[in-house]
This record gives structure tokens, sequence and C-alpha cells, in this order.
């Protein structure tokens, strides 16, 4: 099969399209996929330069952990069939690749109104936004949710699933393409963080009084001011961050505010079911829509990588299978 492989970390060059031997068989409760579209999230970069400490791989090793496509084999055990359109939340040897072997808990059912694409955006993204909207921050209908880097792919699910759940909405973006994402998607209100006067504009928003809820995507740069804008007892929830930043902790303790932040592969077996339960919710009703912004081939692997950690994000970019139909 062809996969993109890593035989040694570094930038985007070290993605390479090769010919690869297939997946073992799938043993007793796993999957094998045949893969029709796979996700790329920004913590695939880190891992793929090796800065993303004890989760780096073991190289060589594919990059990826959403994937879209159809079930190509079971081991026993399974309740799945061959022909199953399914979406994955992990996998056990990497979504960038025509085939991926999976655990069966890490397989889920795509609804037929959701293209192979879309089902490419769902892990990393929703999961992370329902994790730090209602298991972390504890976010409450009509409470003000502000959302940095709203365009983006967690932005965007954060801005449906707090709209869903009647929250109002302050979405920031860089660009007017992402500003009209970002209010598609149910922001109340959006605001462009390129202007000097964006944070001031967020206060007059709320009349002064803050924010309950932040979602940071770049707390390197954004997390000293972002304390200025809570409500008292705000909480902030940090998605991204690229570095080191100083914050006054002052800040803090007037408003007696909290911090969390965000890190999937520590979820406990209980809140990754009710993360699946309510992703799934989702997707049937609709009120869940994975955007998707680009669809590339699996050989512009390196060119996705790139354009993934730029600014002005509106959506999910998708590596495409040039054998697979997109669905």
């Amino acid at each position: 099969m062809k996969a993109i492989s890593v035989s040694h970390f570094g930038g985007p060059e070290v993605l390479t399209l090769q010919e690869v031997p297939d997946p073992r068989h799938p043993e007793a409760g796993e999957v094998l996929i045949r893969v029709k579209a796979a996700g790329v999230n920004p913590y695939d970069t880190y891992m793929r330069s090796g800065t993303y400490g004890a989760r780096n791989p073991t190289l060589p090793f594919v990059p990826g952990s959403d994937a879209a496509g159809v079930v190509e084999s079971t081991g026993a055990g399974v309740d799945l069939k061959p022909g199953d359109r399914v979406y994955t939340t992990g996998t056990l040897t990497g979504a960038y690749a025509e085939l991926t072997l999976c655990d069966r808990t890490q397989v889920h059912a795509l609804p037929p109104r959701v293209s192979y694409a879309q089902g490419a955006s769902v892990y990393v993204p929703y999961a992370t936004a329902y994790r730090a909207l209602f298991q972390l921050s504890s976010a409450r209908p009509g409470e003000t949710v502000l959302i940095h880097g709203a365009s983006g792919g967690v932005g965007l699910a954060a801005t449906q699933f707090a709209s869903a759940a009647g929250m109002r909405i302050i979405g920031t973006a860089g660009s007017e393409e992402g500003l009209d994402a970002i209010r598609r998607e149910g922001a109340q209100a959006a605001v462009n963080h390129r202007t000097a006067d964006y944070q001031q504009q967020i206060l007059d928003l709320t009349k002064g009084t803050g924010v309950d809820v932040l979602l940071e995507m770049l707390a390197n740069v954004n997390l000293g001011n972002d304390l200025k804008l809570l409500a008292r007892r705000g909480r902030i929830v940090v998605i991204g961050s690229r570095g080191n930043v100083e914050i006054n902790p002052r800040e803090i303790m007037l408003r007696e505010a909290s911090i969390f932040g965000v890190y999937l592969w520590g979820l406990l077996p209980g809140e990754a079911a009710e993360i699946h339960a309510a992703i799934q919710a989702g997707l049937h009703s609709q009120t869940l829509r994975p955007v998707v912004a680009a669809e590339i081939p699996l050989a512009s692997a390196p060119d996705a990588h790139r354009r993934v950690m730029e600014p002005g994000a509106h959506g999910k970019i998708i590596l495409i299978m040039e054998r697979n139909s997109t669905g």
C-alpha cells in the first residue's frame, strides 16, 4: 500500500510517500480500514518534528489518528462487516495510509449524510472541543464563551457545540473569510484578533463584565491578556501553545479564575465514552457539521503540514487517497 512514512524527525520534508507492507490481518477485537480520507492536526506536526515529549512515536512511523473509510476486514468478535462506512478516533498503524489497523474501540459508524472528508475531520477537533467546553470548564447554557482562533478545526467544532448548548459565542479570527465562517456556525459576534483594539472590543461586547469561558489555541501569545478578559470565576482552557508565556497571577486571584489544559491522550474510559456519544448524536442530528477547508492528495502531506500551522485557517485540511473517492 501507499503511505506517508517518517524515518527521522524534522520538518515537513521528512514526510515521504512510500510503498510499504499492508498492515497485518486484524486479530480478535481489531478492524482493518481502507482509508478514503485522513485528517491533518497540529499535533501531527509536533510528532513529526519530535517535539511532542512522551508522545513522540518510535521511528519509523505513519502519522495520523483521524481517518474515514470503509471496513476492509475484521478480527473475531467485531460487530462490523466489510463495506461499513466508519471514522476513527485513533489507529494502531497510522492514518496517512491506504489501509490502517484499529482497535474496535477506535472505530465508529459514519452517518450516511457525512462525507469521508468530514468523517476524517471529526475526532481530534470535536473531542477536544467537547472536553474543553463540558468536561473541563463546565460551560453552561446562557454563559458567554470566547473562542480564540474560532475559524480553525477545533474552533469551529467548539462553536457548533456551544451554539447547540445555548451559549453566547464570541469568536476571533484573522481574516474576513474566517470571520464569516465563525458567524455561519453560530457565533453571535466575530472579532478580528489582528486589530489593535480587539481586546477592548470583546470587553465592550460583554458590557465590561468579561467572558465566562475562554478557549485558547495559542497560549504562549495570548494567555497573559486572556486573564484580563475573564468575568469573575471565569475559566480558561488552554488547547494549544507553542512556547512559554509570562502571566500575572494577581489577575487570576482577583477573579478567582481557573486555568485548565487539554490532553486528549489522558482520557478515562468513561470520559471517552461520553465524548463519543455526544459526537455521534451531533453528527446524526446535524448540529455538528465538520467544515473541510481543503482536500489535497496524500503525496502533498508536507504541504498540508505547512498549511495547518499557518494563521488564517477556516476549517480542516484533509488528505485524500488518490485511488479512492471521498464519497
